[in-house]
């Protein structure tokens, strides 16, 4: 019984692994226009809506960045955590509302390779898009990352976080139906409630305080600081909130698949 175990959560099937990181890969690059397209065009349109409309009233905080510069750093991880998010959460569904799930289940994959599997292909989609807009639109507001190495670990930290959380959605889910409403009812407000389009320092009490506990916030905060330089709160603390959260994220995906919650009903 104990090497049962051992064998479940044991990393033992490299060649198992890498077809299901390449599987998942395969799901978002085979169709571009919808995965990579969409965002860059949804966050052009964001930018350039949102700048129009608040470039006369100082919507960012930050010291020398006028509100197109605020906005796109926010806007860059905010399609990033909904792209990886969805990438993990549909994936997963989608097999077990077509009863395909078991293809996925019966290889000799151990609850480990699965989870990391699965995380590592929401991760790559949320760095496929990111790169994108952050190719194709930041050069146009000459913006141009101050350090890319910290710009890319919060991105790839956010692109962790909402691919755990994907996963586990997925899992938990019996229809698209409920899906959606977590993505409406949870998702969506810890992405608008974050800073994304405002500076949360200009939230009245006790908003303001509220929101430097939002995990969203720390990764907004972050990418900002890695594009402009400066940021809301302090990074060393955001950094290590976010990963105690994808700590605690992947071992409940890892406990998930261990004893197959909603998967071997």
């Amino acid at each position: 019984m104990r090497q049962k175990l051992v064998n479940i959560n044991r990393f033992s099937n490299f060649l198992g692994f890498f077809t299901l990181v390449v599987r998942e890969q395969r799901r978002f690059t085979s169709i571009w226009t919808q995965t990579l397209l969409a965002p860059i065009v949804t966050s052009a349109l964001f930018i350039a809506v949102f700048s129009f409309v608040f470039s006369d009233r100082n919507g960012g905080s930050l010291s020398d960045s006028n509100y197109s510069l605020f906005l796109a750093p926010g806007i860059l991880m905010m399609v990033t955590i909904q792209n990886s998010f969805a990438n993990t959460s549909t994936s997963i569904l989608v097999s077990k509302v077509n009863g395909n799930i078991v293809d996925t289940l019966m290889p000799s994959l151990s609850s480990f390779e699965l989870s990391l599997g699965f995380m590592i292909g929401g991760v790559l989609r949320g760095i496929f898009v990111a790169t994108g807009v952050l190719v194709v639109i930041f050069p146009f507001l000459s913006l141009f990352p101050v350090n890319l190495f910290t710009l890319y670990f919060y991105i790839t930290m956010g692109s962790i976080t909402f691919s755990l959380m994907g996963i586990l959605v997925g899992v938990f889910c019996k229809k698209f139906d409920q899906m959606s409403a977590v993505n409406n009812f949870f998702i969506a407000p810890l992405s608008f409630l974050s800073g994304t389009f405002y500076s949360v320092s200009k939230l009245p009490e006790p908003f303001d305080v509220i929101s430097f506990f939002n995990p969203v916030f720390w990764l907004m905060d972050g990418v900002r600081f890695g594009a402009l330089g400066e940021a809301e709160s302090n990074i060393f603390l955001g950094c290590l909130g976010i990963m105690l959260v994808n700590f605690i994220l992947f071992l409940t995906v890892w406990k998930w698949f261990s004893v197959g919650y909603f998967l071997k009903d």
